[in-house]
């Protein structure tokens, strides 16, 4: 389920398509335009916030560019238009929701500041990977405006190329000036090239270029964690948040990643030239066509470790080896990520032996301990016990492998704050009756961005305040901190995990509520 099951996250978001062509127009209103490298922009200046959306911060990857790293974008003449945001990039259609997308030209980003940021220089800068399993989602659904108001910070939400156009790997696209890059790496490299824009152009918003905390959850994260031991991104980023998806998680390998990318060739009839005609032959296939074939053919879409020097080692051995871009760290999942998963596969209920049919194919040998540690008797549904399990025991998203990544990079030096997002009443991403979702996986999403899903209640509400008041506080400090909150560890030990909920913000020791000993002893 790592990443399939992620990529249906976005399913429930993704509100919008692609917006009109840009306008030119003159401002109305000095403090809504800003001047950046490429040409001014105007926004929009709303009660205690400022809101640019749809920044080109590099050249549409179309035609020849397909497939090629992020391009510089060209200026332009007069003020453009920020004041919606531009397109969705090309995803299809997702199960449970949202809209299907062809578009190519998409790489633009979208800022929101305080309301006289412009007053303010110097202030924090947080940028914002979204998740949706790197081959859905769009960085204009996440109202970044309580994040800048309260935290006194300048948010910054990028798209980036997904799925088979962000992810795909083939020695053929590797000729030229671009075997310097793995190819498969297209979706990394455009978020390396929205973190230069923000190191050239965040002054202009008020920001500061030398502070700017990359920020990410799902596959979000991945990336965000990826970028952490990139070379390439080196300096762009002073401290890394990643929600919902460990450091330690392994990344797609160089053979892995062109063995699938050979598989989709072959599909597409763009196996049998020279490789540069096998490149040329992809950059060609019509957008829908690759998008049905790389999901058909059930393609990961990710980062991809080995074969230059964008990724050149695994993450984890390269935070084990101390080869990794060492800043301040938060980390943390959800304390039942993978209720949001079972609940897709399992919509209605299911019995007790269907429960341990479930376990018995999917543990083998080892099923009958699993049975014993999580019987489906000591659960109010099968299918909460089927997502604990599922939860305790996954390679991405549960606490021991978090808790993992913890150690490895206290153990390198480097200052990392844990935590667990526990609020079992948060607003469901997708509400299945008779079905509790509890704290399920980007539950914690709303409370960062409000209005993303559902509504908070008063008590909810002042966890979003502290939550906020971490987040901001981090990205100003490095140290998480927020008013009437208690203090939040920095982490030495397995129970320094700062548990998120309600009235219950405190200490908790994750590695032993997940069973990870046990887990680790299978």
């Amino acid at each position: 389920m790592r990443l399939t099951a992620i990529s249906l996250l976005a399913s429930v978001l993704v509100l919008g398509g692609a917006a009109p062509a840009a306008a030119q127009h003159r401002a109305p209103d000095s403090s809504a335009v800003v001047r950046t490298d490429l040409g001014a922009v105007r926004g929009q200046v709303r009660q205690g916030h400022r809101l640019f959306q749809g920044i080109p911060f590099a050249a549409p990857p179309t035609g020849g560019l397909r497939f090629r790293p992020p391009q510089p974008a060209r200026p332009w003449q007069g003020v453009r238009d920020a004041t919606f945001p531009r397109g969705q990039c090309a995803q299809l259609p997702a199960p449970y929701g949202g809209e299907t997308s062809y578009e190519e030209d998409c790489l633009y980003l979208n800022v929101t500041t305080p309301a006289h940021a412009q007053r303010r220089h110097g202030l924090p800068v947080m940028v914002w990977v979204h998740g949706g399993g790197n081959t859905t989602g769009t960085a204009s659904i996440y109202n970044a405006a309580k994040l800048a108001e309260d935290g006194g910070v300048v948010v910054v939400t990028v798209n980036y190329r997904l799925g088979a156009l962000g992810w795909l790997a083939h020695p053929g696209l590797e000729t030229g000036a671009d075997r310097r890059y793995q190819a498969g790496n297209y979706g990394l490299l455009d978020q390396q090239a929205a973190l230069r824009w923000v190191r050239r152009n965040a002054e202009a918003f008020g920001g500061n270029p030398g502070n700017v905390t990359l920020f990410g959850e799902s596959a979000g994260s991945w990336d965000s964690c990826a970028n952490l031991v990139s070379p390439t991104a080196a300096g762009l980023f002073h401290k890394v948040v990643a929600q919902s998806y460990s450091c330690t998680a392994p990344a797609r390998t160089e053979a892995s990643a062109e063995a699938e990318g050979a598989t989709i060739a072959q599909a597409l009839g763009c196996d049998n030239g020279s490789a540069s005609a096998n490149g040329a032959c992809l950059r060609a296939v019509p957008v829908k066509t690759l998008l049905e074939t790389f999901e058909a053919k059930a393609t990961d879409a990710g980062p991809v470790a080995g074969g230059d020097h964008v990724l050149p080692l695994q993450p984890k051995r390269a935070i084990e080896q101390g080869r990794f871009n060492r800043v301040p760290v938060m980390h943390g999942n959800t304390l039942d990520e993978m209720r949001l998963f079972v609940s897709l596969s399992y919509p209605t209920p299911i019995t007790a032996a269907e429960y341990e049919d479930i376990v018995r194919s999917g543990y083998g040998a080892d099923a009958d301990k699993v049975l014993a540690r999580y019987p489906a008797a000591a659960y109010p549904d099968p299918r909460i016990a089927l997502a604990t399990l599922q939860t305790d025991s996954n390679e991405v998203l549960s606490a021991c492998v978090h808790q993992d990544a913890f150690r490895l990079f206290k153990r390198a030096g480097v200052p990392v704050y844990a935590y667990q997002f526990a609020d079992r009443a948060a607003p469901p991403l997708l509400d299945v009756p008779g079905f509790e979702e509890g704290a399920e996986h980007a539950s914690e999403l709303t409370f960062l961005f409000p209005g993303l899903i559902g509504t908070l209640t008063p008590a909810q509400q002042r966890l979003s305040d502290a939550m906020v008041g971490y987040w901001t506080s981090f990205a100003r400090s490095g140290r998480p901190q927020a008013a009437r909150a208690p203090q939040w560890p920095r982490f030495r030990s397995p129970d320094d995990v700062l548990s998120l909920a309600p009235g219950a913000v405190h200490r908790t020791d994750t590695a032993t509520a997940a069973n990870c000993s046990f887990w680790k002893s299978l």
